[in-house]
């Protein structure tokens, strides 16, 4: 394990029932290391088990063998021994989350779905304000931030989305698609807004694509086959 190590994943499997008694092991004893300040691109063809990696690496799920540790600030979460309770304050705290879809919710405006995990994380309503305003400007959307989603275009829900995934200042952000639902032009944008918050920041990415863009971008590539890394290519 190197200093700079952030997330450590040790012969991680995971298996899924599917119709009848079939089941489909999905990760076949995955180890990997993700360093700090990467921004790493998890290619594969649909199936190879991207997402499934990314939600285990997330906390989402919980693999049937093998752990992973995130390593934060000097703490060391070792998902093996963590809780329901300590992984909630986890995702909330430490990690960020950008899906294909933006999943914010309807009956908020862009500005509250951007506030909401800061007010979660018990961070009070003006500080929270404050933050968001923030970044919604940051990222392009500060016209837009009394609309509710339907009001948005597809670009600009995403926009909302990586806003909200940044509000709690995570170590980490995991993103899966994130630019899979949009048109060229919004999908770039989305891009060029990931890499200038990746320099700024010094965050730490994992993005499951298929976009050869983001392979273009990306410092290091992992690709996944039938559940397995089956290349490496960190770039010079």
């Amino acid at each position: 394990m190197k200093a700079d190590s952030i997330l450590i994943i040790s012969n991680i499997s995971k298996t899924y029932s599917i119709a009848g008694n079939k089941q489909a092991n999905v990760l076949k004893g995955l180890s990997v290391e993700i360093f700090k300040g990467e921004l790493v691109a998890l290619m594969g063809p649909s199936g190879a088990g991207k997402s499934t990696l990314l939600h285990i690496l997330g906390s989402l799920d919980l693999p049937d063998e093998g752990n992973v540790i995130l390593n934060v600030n000097g703490d060391s979460f070792d998902y093996s021994k963590t809780s329901f309770e300590e992984f909630t304050m986890l995702r909330n705290k430490h990690i960020g989350f950008i899906f294909q879809f933006h999943h914010l919710l309807p009956e908020f405006s862009a500005l509250e779905n951007i506030m909401m995990p800061a007010l979660i994380a018990g961070v009070s309503y003006k500080e929270a304000k404050s933050k968001a305003q923030e970044l919604i400007g940051i990222v392009g959307i500060a016209e837009q931030q009394h609309q509710k989603p339907s009001e948005l275009s597809g670009g600009e829900q995403q926009r909302a989305a990586i806003a909200r995934a940044l509000i709690n200042d995570p170590a980490i952000v995991f993103a899966d698609e994130p630019t899979g639902n949009l048109d060229k032009s919004n999908a770039n944008a989305v891009l060029e807004l990931l890499l200038d918050l990746k320099k700024k920041y010094s965050k730490t990415f994992v993005i499951a694509t298929h976009s050869e863009e983001v392979a273009k971008v990306a410092e290091r590539i992992l690709r996944m086959s039938d559940g397995k890394i089956v290349e490496d290519f960190k770039k010079v």
